[in-house]
């Protein structure tokens, strides 16, 4: 998939650069895998914002994904290539022999009607076939990966990212993360073949502020052009800078490390990531 720029007859064209489709389905989705997405515009389930700039937007129906693949041994053929609303990857439409449909995170390069499996033993390590790390051969590149046996994947879903399996030691494999971490992840977990699909959505612009709207972002107000009560880097003679960035909290933004210092996966961190 590759991006196209427009014709600019208006101001917010002139910059803007969208995602090529050609290649997207013109089928509709699978009603049966829809759910409608309630908004909550960064409020918790007492009201209380807790995410700031957030409301509005476009209707979105969510479309279920499977991120577990555990339909063994049951060819799959895929009938479509589908953008997906809330996330930035595109979805397969997946219709298994037995007349079950699931969709699936579309691996880059799947074409409609090959033929995927999901399966425990020794399989072809084409795209799109899932199977367990210890499995998989040294130095494939893999997306929707687990941590947890049985759960569904949880490492690189997003567009464009890849993991790579380095190793394997004793029941453990060795990954290097699209972060630039290396970790180790238990052998019986599951993992897909390839690289997730939509690359080149790192080189979307959206052109416009009106577009940000659309996606439920609303404006936000620097700290700095506050006064001193709604903020702590507020006020200030002339054009301040504010000091060290802050939170509306005044809890350091920028260089304080979160991570805990005795979580119970650092010793499955062999190399953190690299800045």
């Amino acid at each position: 998939m590759k991006v196209k720029k427009i014709n600019p007859i208006t101001p917010g064209q002139r910059f803007r650069i969208l995602p090529d489709f050609s290649h997207i389905t013109k089928n509709k989705p699978e009603k049966s895998l829809l759910v409608f997405i309630k908004k909550k515009a960064g409020r918790n389930n007492s009201g209380k914002i807790m995410v700031k700039n957030r409301g509005g937007g476009h209707k979105k129906r969510m479309r279920v994904v499977d991120f577990l693949r555990k339909k063994y041994n049951i060819p799959a053929v895929v009938k479509s290539i589908e953008y997906d609303p809330v996330r930035t990857a595109f979805i397969a439409m997946l219709y298994y022999k037995d007349g079950k449909k699931s969709y699936i995170i579309a691996p880059e390069n799947i074409k409609i009607g090959s033929i995927i499996f999901s399966s425990k033993n020794n399989i072809v390590s084409e795209i799109g076939n899932a199977m367990p790390l210890d499995k998989i051969p040294l130095g494939t590149a893999i997306h929707n990966i687990e941590l947890t046996p049985g759960k569904g994947g949880v490492i690189s879903r997003s567009a464009g990212t890849y993991t790579q399996l380095l190793a394997r030691k004793d029941n453990y494999a060795v990954l290097k993360l699209p972060s630039g971490e290396m970790r180790k992840v238990l052998s019986k977990c599951m993992a897909t073949i390839g690289s997730v699909s939509n690359s080149y959505h790192v080189n979307i612009i959206l052109g416009k502020a009106g577009r940000n709207r659309w996606l439920g972002r609303r404006p936000r107000t620097r700290g700095v052009a506050m006064n001193p009560v709604d903020h702590p880097m507020g006020g200030g003679e002339g054009k301040a800078s504010g000091g060290h960035p802050v939170s509306e909290k005044g809890l350091y933004a920028k260089g304080k490390k979160t991570r805990l210092l005795n979580k119970y996966s650092n010793r499955l961190i062999i190399e953190k990531s690299k800045k």
